[in-house]
């Protein structure tokens, strides 16, 4: 997962790499809470438009000062395009709008099979290959899925949110597979900066055909906001490309494993959204296949 090979052949667990991994595990999953704290109080669409916007703001003046230039190629522009309407309006659009009525451990859990998508897409469409062992995770992964998902629409969680939810993760599994290999040509700051600006426009535009202006203005709200907008925003993005640069995508992409539990359990710790028997079992196999198909990669990449 993270580790570093001596010159004798010998392998050495990378301890910053861990924690690095872990620490975006944790604030990845954390982010699906904030958002169900956010559009409590504010209009979803909104609220996701003008913390791009100041995102987008902080991420260029950020690479201005470390010299990044803003002036992309054509495939660079493509790829901040296809990035900024499919992850930032489709994926998290379409999850801030859900999660009016969806709790945040079921959207967290619904998004955690992103990884499971692409190597779904990748084995049917561009005939990848996957070793058994990520075909096991792979069957394990929706399974666990499903079996939340059937748990919780039997149990009155609202179906249409559930479906939004599904389109989102559908969506951000399109925007992983559009952008994959694409480089951002070293400034990756100022692409993360440019491509939140136009996450702002394009979700303005629901905003403002969609939305009135009507904020619950409080503490909690104003906590999440600044929250999500400097720690999954800005912050885990930090963590992901110097995670990458360290170890590779490959093993990095590991981490997502950690995503269904840490945002099962902090939605159950900080809005006190209630966990069954099958929401813990649904994570632990969930969690599971999304492990054995990353580590699949990971095996294949090496091999």
């Amino acid at each position: 997962m993270a580790e570093n090979t001596t010159t004798d052949g010998v392998r050495l667990v990378d301890w910053p790499a861990l924690a690095a991994g872990i620490g975006f595990g944790i604030m990845w999953a954390t982010a699906f809470t904030s958002a169900r704290v956010i559009v409590t109080y504010a209009p979803p669409f909104t609220a996701l438009s003008l913390r791009f916007l100041a995102g987008g703001l902080i991420g260029i003046a950020l690479a201005k000062a470390l010299g990044q230039s803003w002036h992309l190629n054509r495939g660079q522009w493509r790829g901040v395009v296809i990035f900024a309407v499919f992850q930032f309006g489709g994926y998290l659009g379409l999850n801030f709008y859900a999660m009016q009525t969806v709790e945040a451990s079921l959207a967290a859990i619904i998004a955690s099979s992103m990884p499971l998508l692409v190597a779904l897409a990748g084995w049917l469409l561009f005939r990848e290959r996957l070793p058994l062992l990520g075909v096991a995770g792979l069957v394990a992964g929706m399974t666990g899925v499903a079996l939340i998902m059937g748990t919780r629409v039997s149990g009155g969680a609202d179906v249409f949110g559930v479906m939004l939810c599904l389109l989102a993760v559908v969506s951000l599994t399109v925007s992983t597979l559009a952008v994959r290999g694409a480089s951002s040509g070293g400034d990756y700051l100022m692409v993360v900066g440019l491509q939140m600006m136009v996450g702002a426009a394009v979700l303005a535009v629901p905003a403002v055909t969609l939305e009135r202006w009507e904020v619950d203005w409080s503490w909690p709200l104003i906590a999440a906001f600044v929250y999500t907008l400097l720690v999954p925003g800005l912050l885990a993005t930090v963590t992901w490309v110097w995670l990458v640069n360290r170890i590779g995508a490959t093993r990095a992409a590991v981490f997502h494993f950690l995503t269904p539990f840490f945002g099962v359990a902090t939605a159950a710790l900080l809005l006190g959204e209630a966990i069954g028997t099958w929401d813990a079992l649904g994570v632990g196999v969930v969690a599971g296949g999304i492990l054995a198909v990353q580590l699949a990669k990971q095996k294949r990449a090496e091999g």
